[in-house]
């Protein structure tokens, strides 16, 4: 098998689904937050075309083409987006993947990144078997560090001058500026025993969506 399953996963407070029409308009508002845009490449300002191309284009074409699978991070009771969780540069012979995560800046400080990232860690692992989940974040980016330390990874080391994040001018413009990239990586072993981590002991849930 080399692509992922169209599932959801559910934590105590949060449902991981795929992206769904009705959602663009609180994609395209999360997007164009300035630290979303600072630490990542989307298109600035970020229009619900671009939001449509990335939830109904290329989203599905993440998991249907096996490069990874693409979440959309909802709250249990209300249903709002929360952020996303994307598995990307997936290497299916080593059993490997990459994760990266934004968070709405009305949901931050609320702990949903760590427990977002952690649920998919326990279902790439526990249910997909694979062996190794890596991050890379900006040197800067100490919120992003956070999430990788409380979720139990372990810091590899860096690639000097290896990214691009940006910086915003005193007109208001955005600049590209090179950054070094710290790697992290989480392994199963990593992992003290089922749902151990940020959330509380919360027990997952992994449904077929479809």
């Amino acid at each position: 098998m080399t692509t992922f399953p169209d599932i959801s996963i559910s934590t105590e407070r949060l449902v991981l689904r795929a992206y769904e029409d009705t959602d663009i308009p609180s994609l395209t508002d999360m997007m164009n937050d300035d630290l979303i845009t600072a630490w990542t490449s989307v298109p600035q300002p970020y229009t619900e075309a671009d939001a449509r191309a990335f939830a109904t284009a290329f989203a599905p074409a993440e998991r249907e083409q096996g490069r990874g699978i693409v979440f959309a991070v909802t709250e249990f009771l209300t249903q709002r987006l929360v952020g996303t969780i994307h598995l990307q540069d997936t290497d299916w012979r080593i059993r490997a993947s990459t994760v990266d995560y934004t968070t709405a800046a009305w949901a931050r400080g609320e702990g949903y990144a760590s427990e977002a990232t952690l649920a998919v860690a326990h279902w790439l692992f526990d249910d997909r078997k694979f062996e190794r989940l890596e991050l890379r974040t900006a040197a800067d980016n100490t919120a992003s560090q956070q999430v990788a330390q409380k979720i139990g990874c372990i810091s590899e080391g860096v690639l000097r001058n290896a990214g691009i994040v940006r910086s915003q001018t005193e007109d208001g413009r955005w600049a590209d500026i090179r950054t070094d990239l710290i790697v992290w990586s989480l392994l199963p072993e990593d992992l003290d025993g089922p749902a151990d981590r940020g959330t509380g002991g919360t027990d997952y849930t992994f449904a077929d969506w479809r």
